[in-house]
Order: C-alpha cells, then structure tokens, then sequence
C-alpha cells in the first residue's frame, strides 16, 4: 500500500514537472493590426482567438476619416503619406510588454501594393530581436509579396516569416495557417 501512494506521488509530481516544461515552451503570441475600414480588424480577432494569442490594435494618434483614405485623391494624407517613404503617422496606445511575445503577427491592409506607413512606426516602436514577427493582410485585389519583400529589406535584423494574404479567411483556415 506505501509503495502504491509513494508511486502515485511520483507519478503526479513527474506529471506537473512535465505540464510546467510545456507551460515554458509554449511562446506567448501577439496579434498586433492597423486596420483603417475593419476588414483588416476582423481577421485580426479571428487570427488571434485561433493563435490563442493576444490582441493589439495599431492606432493611429489621428483617426483616418473617409477623405483621408481616398487614394483617388492625390492630396488625400495616405497619398500623401504613402508617397512620402519616411512617413510615420505617430500611434497611441502602445504596448509596456512586448519584451513579453516572442511571436507577433502585424497585420494591415494593402495600400498602394505595400503596407501603410503606420506599419513602420509599429516596427520601429519596439525592439523586435529574438522574435518571430509573420505578416499578415487584407486587400482588394493586390498580393502581400511586395508588402513582405518591402518589410524585410527595411527591417532585415527581424526574423521574418512568410507572410499570408488572409481574405475571407475562415477559422479553420487561421487555425491550419497557425499550426504551420
């Protein structure tokens, strides 16, 4: 009977060493987006829920209104701030814990073939050494590839993962995309 309970403790107490080690492997993920219409939002909360990771939203200190988002118009500011390469619109809310994730996904959506320029401020915002930091995006007909290759030579100390593209994406496309 005593070598029974000693074994069940031993058992129990190499069960929870184990749980603890998994707990200390699992990487705390973030989801951080700029979304200016909620397309790009929507997949971010989905990608997150399916990420079991954190979410953050890159806020500009300036809301984009509709006029500002007209990219028919060439005096629009995300013409003009697109067209401008050392644009960085300033963001609010920034995070105290980054040093905390060791993955991000960034999310925006395609302006002009590339990301926005907000982007750039988020990157240069935080100290990204040691991270995973994989692109995601939404967009009404152009691909991510220009946008990813644009990150990678302006940040080429990140270790970048491959970018999606996640129109209409449904949750358990996130979840399959997440596992990869």
């Amino acid at each position: 009977m005593i070598l029974a309970v000693l074994l069940t403790i031993s058992v129990t107490a190499c069960s929870q060493a184990n749980k603890t080690k998994e707990n200390k492997e699992m990487k705390k993920t973030l989801v951080a987006y700029f979304s200016a219409s909620g397309v790009t939002k929507g997949v971010a909360q989905k990608l997150a829920e399916a990420a079991g990771a954190d979410l953050h939203e890159i806020k500009p200190e300036q809301p984009y209104t509709d006029a500002d988002l007209d990219w028919h118009d060439k005096q629009s500011r995300s013409s003009v701030e697109m067209d401008d390469k050392k644009s960085r619109p300033a963001i609010t809310d920034k995070l105290d814990n980054m040093a905390d994730y060791e993955v991000v996904y960034v999310g925006f959506p395609i302006w002009w073939y590339t990301c926005p320029t907000i982007i750039n401020t988020f990157m240069e915002a935080y100290d990204f050494k040691g991270k995973t930091v994989i692109p995601f995006a939404t967009s009404g007909g152009s691909s991510i590839k220009k946008a990813c290759d644009d990150l990678k030579a302006t940040y080429p100390d990140v270790n970048w993962k491959e970018g999606k593209l996640l129109n209409g994406a449904t949750k358990e496309d996130l979840e399959a995309w997440v596992k990869q």
